[in-house]
């Protein structure tokens, strides 16, 4: 298995930038040279453990589908996606995020299998490392400008990978999460 690992520093708070990695929205708008779209499972908004999506995108001339599922999620540091149905013989994607004294830095490896032998290897690598170069840099973008609330403010209330029956959680005016009541740590997945 191959494994890339690219990090980036983000001038804004572990929680937002944590969040728009989850989004669904945010990452096509990342992938817009490949023309992505997401076609099943979860569409639109955040994402989370144990959700499936699918994406629809144009590589190498032909369109391909890639289907991953959410298998771990540790709000505001961890999560991990592994593709179940696509090209890949296998992938994973692990996304880590870590609070700095004046931001963020966010860290992902991917780690893959890529048919037709080593011409695959190269071309699937070099492919990924571009993609992952724009992603990093749409949520960079996104996360140090106020368009981030364009992506979380509705999504982080109503979006059902958030428990029912939850305290309604707020964006404060510093741009991180507030709860509306005092929310127990045990009881709690997101913080």
């Amino acid at each position: 298995m191959e494994t890339i690992r690219l990090e980036t520093w983000i001038d804004a708070p572990v929680e937002r930038c944590f969040l728009l990695s989850l989004n669904i929205d945010l990452h096509v708008v990342s992938a817009r040279s490949t023309r992505e779209q997401a076609i099943d499972g979860v569409t639109t908004g955040l994402i989370g453990e144990g959700q499936t999506v699918t994406f629809r995108a144009r590589h190498l001339g032909l369109w391909r589908r890639h289907t991953s599922r959410v298998e771990v999620v540790r709000p505001y540091t961890y999560f991990r996606d592994v593709m179940i149905k696509g090209v890949f013989h296998r992938f994973e994607h692990e996304h880590h995020f870590a609070a700095m004294n004046d931001g963020t830095r966010m860290r992902d490896e991917v780690r893959f299998a890529a048919p037709w032998g080593p011409l695959g290897r190269r071309l699937a690598r070099r492919r990924l490392v571009r993609m992952l170069i724009e992603r990093s840099g749409v949520i960079k973008r996104t996360a140090e400008s106020e368009e981030w609330r364009r992506y979380l403010d509705a999504s982080v209330e109503i979006h059902p990978a958030f428990p029912v029956g939850a305290p309604l959680r707020r964006w404060g005016p510093n741009g991180l999460l507030q709860s509306s009541s005092p929310i127990p740590a045990r009881r709690s997945p997101y913080g």
